[in-house]
């Protein structure tokens, strides 16, 4: 299971299959079939895609553009059901039933591409696991927490813990949420008091994503390795609630997803895990809409969080264009949209003390390039060191994971006590 979705054998012979099977659906026929009926059952799947990939990003409800690819392979799929609509009264049950698996391994193949394009998926296995639901590698629960021995050596790893924070502030209806704890946490009776990271993923994905694309738990458990068990906790939050609930981490209409991370989640991990209250000792961490709550959090609430790792995110929260972002995110509020924009929230607030940050984006990116340098600009200007990083890649998972490993480093020793 462990076959790569990415790149290699597996997609490409995926691609072979689709297209032999619908070769061998439109098969040779009658005069009538080759020179009217087939070119127009091509003529419509191929109008067809063109008129999808218009909109494209819109239809699967993306805000980036997605490659010619994915309409490629969406008009192959459209191709197999124009074949199979217009040529069913001459063709065989065989026949029949190969447009069919041309349509269905098509389709395969297409959202394979998007999956390609954002690194969502990059194994079977990861793929199969998330469907499924099943626990992360490593993952228990709070009951299982509560059996594991304390006192004794050092682990050589941490343990992630699936956990139900109350939304008692927020009445924030989230999905479950994780907690890393670092080996150190393990080393007696008496926890130690750790910093703590929340990390926060893309629009559309959950909690686990930054375990099981970001690697941040191996990266945390390397770093441990080398510090005598020491790392901070990290937290996975839940910013939406669902999958196709981008709240950009604000309070608004699809949710209080703001209260919820910067109330809710706090005092949690602090009562349950004795974590530090000091806001020097927390920072949060982000990918995509993930590195766009990561600035505006931090910002907005510099008496809960003290740095930030924004990675590819983007000038302020938005959910499509201007007038989309103030009815979708702010129900229409011109106030509470501005008191969500980091450019308007920095300068309304002053000079700010012990808070700083990173940006990090790709090579790709150039507009996500260009209102880093903005924010990071704007940050000085109000006491907040940062530097902005630009590193090869894309917008993708695969750059967001070793982008974070390159800050940890310099995000640890933020968040160390003086």
């Amino acid at each position: 299971m462990d076959v790569s979705l990415l790149g290699g054998w597996f997609p490409s012979l995926l691609g072979v299959l689709a297209v032999g099977l619908l070769v061998l659906a439109i098969g040779r026929r009658d005069r009538r079939w080759r020179r009217r009926v087939l070119p127009i059952a091509l003529g419509v799947a191929a109008a067809g895609a063109l008129l999808a990939s218009y909109p494209g990003a819109e239809l699967v409800g993306m805000t980036d553009p997605l490659p010619l690819k994915v309409w490629i392979w969406f008009g192959i799929g459209l191709a197999g059901v124009t074949v199979l609509v217009a040529g069913w009264r001459s063709a065989r049950w065989w026949r029949r039933g190969t447009a069919v698996l041309a349509i269905v391994v098509a389709s395969v193949v297409c959202a394979n591409q998007i999956n390609q394009f954002v690194g969502y998926y990059p194994t079977i296995d990861a793929a199969v696991n998330d469907w499924t639901g099943a626990p992360l590698p490593g993952q228990v629960s709070m009951t299982g927490l509560a059996q594991t021995p304390t006192g004794q050596a050092l682990p050589r790893a941490g343990r992630l813990v699936a956990v139900d924070v109350p939304p008692t502030y927020s009445g924030f209806k989230h999905r479950q949420e994780l907690v890393y704890l670092p080996p150190v946490w393990f080393r007696g009776p008496k926890h130690p008091v750790l910093p703590v990271v929340e990390m926060i993923g893309g629009e559309r994905g959950a909690p686990g994503d930054w375990v099981r694309l970001g690697n941040a738990v191996r990266v945390s458990d390397a770093y441990a390795q080398q510090h005598h068990g020491f790392a901070p906790i990290l937290v996975f939050v839940d910013a939406t609630a669902s999958f196709d609930n981008d709240t950009e981490c604000v309070d608004g209409p699809r949710g209080h997803a703001a209260t919820h991370l910067a109330v809710d989640v706090p005092q949690y991990v602090e009562h349950t895990f004795g974590a530090s209250r000091n806001p020097a000792q927390w920072a949060v961490a982000g990918f995509s809409m993930g590195g766009t709550c990561a600035l505006d959090l931090v910002v907005e609430h510099p008496g809960t969080f003290g740095h930030f790792v924004d990675i590819s995110g983007d000038l302020a929260p938005y959910s499509g264009d201007a007038q989309d972002t103030l009815r979708d995110l702010y129900g229409g509020s011109v106030a509470a949209e501005q008191a969500n924009e980091p450019l308007q929230v920095m300068r309304h607030h002053g000079r700010y003390q012990g808070v700083s940050g990173v940006f990090l984006t790709s090579t790709a990116e150039k507009t996500h390039q260009r209102e880093a340098h903005q924010l990071s600009k704007a940050a000085a200007k109000v006491g907040i060191p940062s530097r902005v990083e630009v590193s090869p890649g894309s917008h993708v998972w695969q750059f967001a994971g070793p982008a974070f490993a390159g800050s940890y480093p310099w995000l640890v020793d933020q968040l160390r006590p003086a």
